[in-house]
């Protein structure tokens, strides 16, 4: 695989990642796709510029869009996937694999988190994860779950070192679900501006 230090020049939106913890939990609320787009390819390539491994686990449109701006950059993708440093999965599928009659199940996520988890970290790399499946919940109408599913996360996060980044498209919130906006931020360390 190519050194990081041949990559092009950085992704405009890398900056507002620069800063992370190791265990951050960010959220991007956003009404834009392209502006959430940008800001999920900073994310994407600041890790691989930085040697640590990404995880997408994203809707396909969101996988492919993605794959084809870090492509644009000069990431060589494939390397990176056959290496566990890039690894993309389906945010329904991954979902349905921790959904036990309609309720987030904390045994079975906390299993396939780790496992892909475990993929990632390899000899001991730093991970990053961005994650869809809660804005799966809540477009389904399911606060509960989604709530369980951030809780989740967080525990996650702060147990194995990962840094998280969520994002909910704004046309789900209204005037009369307020309350459960300002509950999912209250649930992440940092909200990323549009």
């Amino acid at each position: 695989m190519r050194s990081v230090d041949i990559y092009p020049s950085r992704s405009p939106t890398e900056i507002c990642w620069e800063e992370i913890a190791h265990d951050d939990h960010s959220v991007q609320l956003y009404a834009d796709s392209q502006s959430f787009l940008d800001a999920l390819e900073g994310f994407a390539s600041g890790g691989l510029r930085a040697g640590e491994s990404v995880i997408v686990i994203a809707t396909e449109m969101h996988r492919r869009a993605l794959d084809r701006k870090l492509v644009r950059r000069g990431y060589d993708l494939g390397q990176a996937k056959l290496d566990n440093r890039y690894i993309e999965v389906d945010a329904k599928a991954t979902l349905n694999q921790f959904m036990v009659n309609g309720r987030v199940d904390s045994e079975s996520f906390n299993a396939c988190v780790m496992d892909l988890f475990s993929r990632a970290r390899g000899n001991g790399r730093q991970v990053r994860a961005f994650g869809e499946m809660v804005a799966i919940l809540w477009e389904q109408g399911d606060l509960a779950s989604t709530i369980q599913l951030e809780s989740l996360w967080n525990d996650f996060c702060a147990r194995v070192g990962l840094c998280l980044f969520c994002a909910y498209p704004r046309s789900g919130f209204t005037d009369a679900n307020h309350d459960s906006m300002q509950t999912i931020c209250s649930h992440h360390s940092r909200v990323i501006p549009e």
